[in-house]
């Protein structure tokens, strides 16, 4: 057998664990079904042309996705100056010397050739094996990329949303105001002209200075939704209509069945496995590191005394200076960090497994929160329906003499919070329907 084809063979051969990914911990498919559909990428989820746009400015302009991108560049020159360790480096050296006594004749010597410095054989895979570290690293740092992305669509959803909910709930407060003011001018006037009492009065009162206090509240909350916004995308919150919440449809349904292994989708799963594999290339290069490393260091070039007699016939040469280090004794330094590097490994095995633990909670709840949202905000419509005729009933008794203006105040303040509390309803179904986006990953196709 040949020097070459052992050396072949012996690179060929790894000292470290075969990778074989880890069966996931958690179980073949979500407690909820999922209904059947298309699981799609969030240009198809977020349908409001308002809420892409915000979207598109986000990932045109948001600095922690830009954090995340330079982070790739990073990783990826650290793969590369890795992998350059695997070739031989080339160098081309020219130079001349001089020497002699101080009373006699000076020597000159003149050299230019090319050099391959100190070209470690890696017989081990030890070179390799720091090679597939920082390729694994690399690409783990891509899926950090993709979990930002995911993340960042996810917030402007979000804070979309809140901004709309704010929007609503304002305009129903609103309206619930000018409705009291006038109540409350109709009771003043009929408490001056000594027909009602102040009793009737003050409580007309109280319903009016209430109202002003949410409208108030409401558009604070709306503003410092406004300035989320503005943060996460870099501008300020476009004027454009956006459709009411209660016919907005963020999301797809998902596949009938959904296995659990759609959670290998998810970037910060695939980065959580490809740490792990990196951790297994590291114990193949801490355990190289026990073996010999063998060294080339090789030259061809031209030397001569005289400098036009450079490349003259008989002034070529090589040399070829082979080199072995063999760790003798390293004060227990190889070992540990052998046991370093296992003990690393079992840390990204624990820290995969948690990952996709936690992935499949998120899914899981996000699954079985759908139908009770749907519940829950078919309820609030028919208690607004109920509060609506409450309130038409409320104030032709209250016209026609029969009721006070208390029982048509109450019935105001009562339709009020229906309104409030569908729009929280219609604003948590839909962020469900972000969570599911976020959780699986952000969809099949973006």
């Amino acid at each position: 057998m040949s020097s070459a084809l052992l050396f072949a063979l012996l690179g060929a051969c790894s000292l470290g664990p075969r990778y074989v990914r880890p069966e996931a911990p958690v179980a073949t498919s979500w407690p909820a079904e999922a209904p059947a559909g298309e699981v799609v990428g969030w240009r198809q989820r977020f349908s409001d042309p308002q809420l892409q746009a915000l979207i598109e400015a986000a990932l045109s302009h948001n600095r922690d996705l830009r954090v995340a991108v330079l982070n790739i560049e990073d990783a990826r020159a650290r793969y590369r100056i890795q992998r350059a360790d695997r070739l031989p480096t080339l160098n081309l050296e020219a130079g001349a010397a001089y020497s002699g006594a101080f009373d006699g004749e000076v020597s000159s010597l003149y050299e230019v050739g090319g050099l391959v410095p100190a070209f470690e054989l890696d017989l081990f895979g030890r070179v390799r094996s720091l090679s597939e570290a920082a390729l694994a690293r690399y690409l783990a740092t891509e899926e950090g990329a993709r979990t930002v992305h995911i993340s960042l669509v996810a917030q402007v959803a979000e804070a979309w949303l809140a901004e709309r909910a704010f929007a609503e709930q304002l305009d129903y407060a609103s309206r619930s105001l000018a409705a009291r003011e006038a109540s409350y001018a109709l009771d003043q006037q009929r408490f001056e002209a000594g027909i009602a009492n102040e009793l009737t009065l003050r409580q007309s009162q109280t319903l009016v200075e209430s109202a002003r206090a949410s409208v108030a509240a409401l558009r604070r909350g709306q503003a410092q939704a406004k300035n989320a916004l503005t943060l996460l995308t870099g501008g300020e919150l476009t004027d454009t209509e956006a459709l009411p919440l209660s016919v907005q449809e963020i999301g797809a349904p998902l596949p009938a069945g959904l296995p659990s292994e759609l959670l290998l989708q998810r970037p910060d799963i695939r980065a959580a496995e490809q740490e792990l594999r990196a951790a297994h290339a590291d114990i193949a290069a801490a355990r190289a590191a026990f073996f010999p490393r063998i060294s080339l260091t090789a030259g061809a070039g031209f030397a001569s005394s005289e400098l036009v007699g450079l490349f003259a016939p008989g002034s070529a040469g090589w040399s070829l200076l082979p080199g072995l280090t063999q760790p003798v004794f390293q004060g227990g330094r190889l070992r540990a960090n052998l046991r370093l590097a296992e003990v690393q490994r079992e840390v990204a095995l624990a820290s995969y497994e948690r990952t996709v633990q936690e992935a499949f909670r998120e899914v899981a709840d996000a699954l079985v929160a759908r139908e009770p949202l749907d519940q829950q905000v078919e309820a609030l419509e028919r208690l607004r329906e109920a509060e609506e005729r409450r309130l038409e009933l409320a104030r032709q008794r209250y016209e026609a003499g029969v009721a006070g203006n208390l029982e048509l105040l109450d019935a105001e303040r009562s339709l009020f919070e229906a309104e409030r509390s569908l729009v929280l309803a219609h604003q948590l179904r839909l962020g469900n329907a972000i969570d599911l986006y976020k959780a699986l990953g952000g969809g099949l196709v973006e």
